[in-house]
């Protein structure tokens, strides 16, 4: 028995095939794999990565990357900065990343580029990005300029590009960079900037040794330790200017468990009250200055106050007594208090006679059964001629004696 077939059962005329058309799934499939980089380089780029393959002085390694190099840096400007990270160079020149630092050795040991020095963030300390730069030589290997330049208008030429390229970079970006963008845009509302001076009370601080940026840390380590770096060298400048290692010395006060903060609000409470006391000596002494020579009275009218000269001295008669009352000790202040709290005013004639009157009728001698009434002297009141002139004399006679107790504190003479 025979197998039908398309050929003997004529089966391809009565019931034809339709013909398999591919869709566009399977036509976008096959483009993806033929897809290549659509990146539009200069036509000076073409020459110069074509030159960088063709260089045969250099191993096979650094001539990859140095078309990669010249596929990357700007053609306006060759000697700035190469903005490109390791991986994309890598990727271009098909090296790994052993092969890609051998080949910046090459390169490097040839003349040709140029290694700039890795530095670190400024806040968290961590190493940077380290940028490559072409030389002139280089430059003028692969095409870039026309001429070589001398070695010291290279260099010149070199640091005026990475300076306008650092100036340039927080402005705007550049549209030339084939990896793109690798800056970021900087918000001086949001980042921590530190002062740029020193802080006036810690600026001696720099005549010990210290370094601005030292100082700035040892602020943040004092904050650390709930303690002002103000305070701890405030308190304890007078060993800390003497000591050998002040650096070292001035870290072991900040870890010590001392409250400094609160040694200083005791010296400058200290001072506070010292400057008080000097000011309400000085007005002290301006007040009894202006009330020398002059006669006061009490509100009650039952003791009479005399300045001496010059505001050295008191003496107060009371009407109730005989003799007057030098007055002795600290009485400055609280002569100066009455004063101004107006318990005592200045006194005038009729204050002096009305005293005078008071005093009088107060020590006459009453009269009683088998005594004879005595008749009272009118006593006469004290004037300040009378007071510094009693003054004088017993001044005289202490420095005579020698001893001021063998003269009694105040004296009765008639006039």
């Amino acid at each position: 028995m025979l197998i039908a077939q398309l050929s003997v059962a004529s089966e391809d005329v009565d019931r034809p095939r339709l013909p398999e058309t591919p869709t566009a799934e399977t036509d976008q499939d096959a483009l993806e794999e033929f897809a290549c980089e659509r990146s539009n380089l200069p036509w000076v780029i073409f020459r110069a990565a074509h030159r960088a393959t063709h260089a045969t002085a250099l191993p096979a390694r650094a001539r990859a990357l140095l078309a990669a190099l010249a596929r990357t840096v700007d053609a306006n400007r060759p000697y700035a900065a190469i903005f490109a990270r390791r991986e994309l160079l890598t990727g271009r020149a098909m090296q790994s990343m052993r092969t890609f630092y051998r080949s910046l050795g090459d390169l490097e040991a040839a003349g040709l580029i140029v290694r700039q020095p890795q530095k670190r963030h400024g806040d968290a300390g961590l190493f940077g990005r380290a940028y490559l730069h072409l030389t002139d030589k280089a430059t003028f290997v692969l095409g870039l300029v026309e001429r070589q330049m001398t070695a010291d208008n290279a260099s010149a030429t070199t640091r005026d590009s990475a300076n306008t390229q650092a100036a340039l970079s927080l402005s705007r970006p550049s549209a030339t960079v084939a990896d793109g963008a690798i800056y970021k845009d900087l918000d001086p509302k949001i980042q921590k900037r530190q002062s740029g001076t020193v802080p006036g009370d810690l600026t001696r601080l720099l005549n010990l040794g210290f370094h601005e940026f030292l100082i700035f840390k040892l602020m943040r380590e004092a904050k650390l330790h709930s303690k002002m770096l103000s305070d701890v060298v405030e308190a304890t400048w007078e060993h800390l200017r003497k000591a050998e290692r002040p650096i070292n010395y001035l870290r072991t006060l900040l870890r010590s468990p001392v409250d400094f903060g609160h040694q200083i609000r005791v010296k400058q409470a200290s001072a506070e009250r010292a400057r008080r006391e000097h000011l309400d000596a000085i007005e002290i002494e301006q007040t009894l200055a202006r009330c020398a020579d002059q006669i006061f009275i009490d509100i009650a009218g039952q003791r009479q106050i005399v300045i001496g000269e010059g505001g050295t001295s008191m003496t107060v008669h009371d009407s109730s007594e005989s003799a007057a009352r030098l007055a002795a000790g600290n009485w400055k202040p609280a002569f100066v208090a009455a004063l101004n709290a107006g318990r005592i005013r200045l006194a005038t004639v009729e204050d002096q006679e009305a005293f005078a009157a008071r005093r009088r009728e107060r020590l006459a001698p009453s009269t009683g059964s088998g005594r004879s009434a005595l008749k009272l002297v009118p006593s006469r009141v004290r004037t300040p001629e009378i007071h510094n002139r009693l003054a004088q004399m017993k001044q005289l006679l202490r420095n005579a004696e020698g001893r001021a107790d063998a003269i009694p504190d105040a004296i009765e003479t008639a006039p």
